[in-house]
């Protein structure tokens, strides 16, 4: 059959009707590798020269998945943007956020979502949770020669499991290897403190709306220790960014209804500075 005159002589590319795999990233690198992230090392190491993500913090609730991260990114010992967003949808049941290498982060996350869409499409189904680990898991893999370099993208996933019913979170190493953490979990410069508010404040199978208190509140202790985190910025009216993924799907909390929560929190700090202590019963 002669190309069609109206299409670019790519687009007749036999991998364009054959991919032979459901996965796009497998797609992209067949066809166009040099497009993928992470292809192509820097000659020197360039790590402290562009943005990095800070603190992401993760905890299951009653039913799903909360998921928080700061809008602070770092250029060295500099503010680099104060409004970053760190946490994106990955498909309607499903999250990730990024901690590392601002721009290297934001084009896997996006292109993380478009793998899973492409799997959809033609499989006609989505990934189990595992499986949407594990392609994450793959993606990280392919940035490996450059976080050699100092571009180091450590990502986060969070999903509500439609098997179990229950709210699953994932880390990763620059290597890939996802490790499924129990409860909660967080990353980035600020992770050592926003894990320690978690093993107090955390409760198991409380609603969504006491665990993005929670979590909230552990971002805060990472900013008040962590000078790479953000806390909240209440004269510019700029909010940690919140997800809770459950049943229902991915819902992204709204600036209004994050500031309320952050005003709780900012209202009990005033009484005591350190935050709310653990029950000891």
């Amino acid at each position: 059959m002669a190309p069609h005159r109206d299409l670019p002589a790519g687009l007749t590319n036999h991998l364009f009707h054959n991919t032979g795999s459901p996965s796009f990233t497998e797609f992209v690198g067949t066809y166009a590798p040099g497009l993928l992230p992470g292809r192509h090392a820097p000659a020197t190491p360039i790590g402290d020269q562009i943005p990095h993500a800070t603190t992401i913090v993760a905890a299951t609730c009653e039913g799903g998945v909360v998921m928080a991260g700061d809008r602070r990114a770092t250029s060295g010992n500099q503010i680099s943007q104060r409004d970053m967003e760190k946490v994106f949808r990955a498909d309607d049941h499903s999250c990730m956020g990024i901690a590392g290498a601002a721009s290297i982060g934001i084009e896997m996350a996006r292109l993380y979502r478009v793998e899973l869409e492409h799997y959809e499409k033609l499989e006609g189904r989505t990934l189990s949770v595992a499986g949407k680990a594990n392609r994450l898991a793959a993606m990280i893999r392919g940035n490996l020669p450059m976080a050699m370099q100092g571009m180091v993208v450590v990502p986060l996933f969070a999903a509500y499991d439609e098997v179990s019913g229950a709210g699953r979170i994932f880390s990763y190493d620059v290597g890939g290897g996802p490790y499924e953490q129990q409860r909660f979990h967080t990353i980035g410069s600020g992770s050592i403190f926003a894990r320690g508010a978690l093993k107090k404040l955390y409760r198991e199978g409380s609603s969504p709306d006491d665990t993005v208190l929670t979590c909230l509140q552990a971002l805060y202790d990472a900013a008040d220790d962590d000078s790479a985190t953000a806390g909240p910025d209440v004269t510019r009216e700029i909010w940690p960014v919140v997800a809770i993924v459950t049943a229902d799907g991915f819902r992204r909390l709204p600036d209004g209804e994050v500031a309320g929560h952050v005003r709780t929190l900012l209202d009990g700090r005033m009484n005591a500075p350190d935050g709310p202590a653990a029950d000891l019963r």
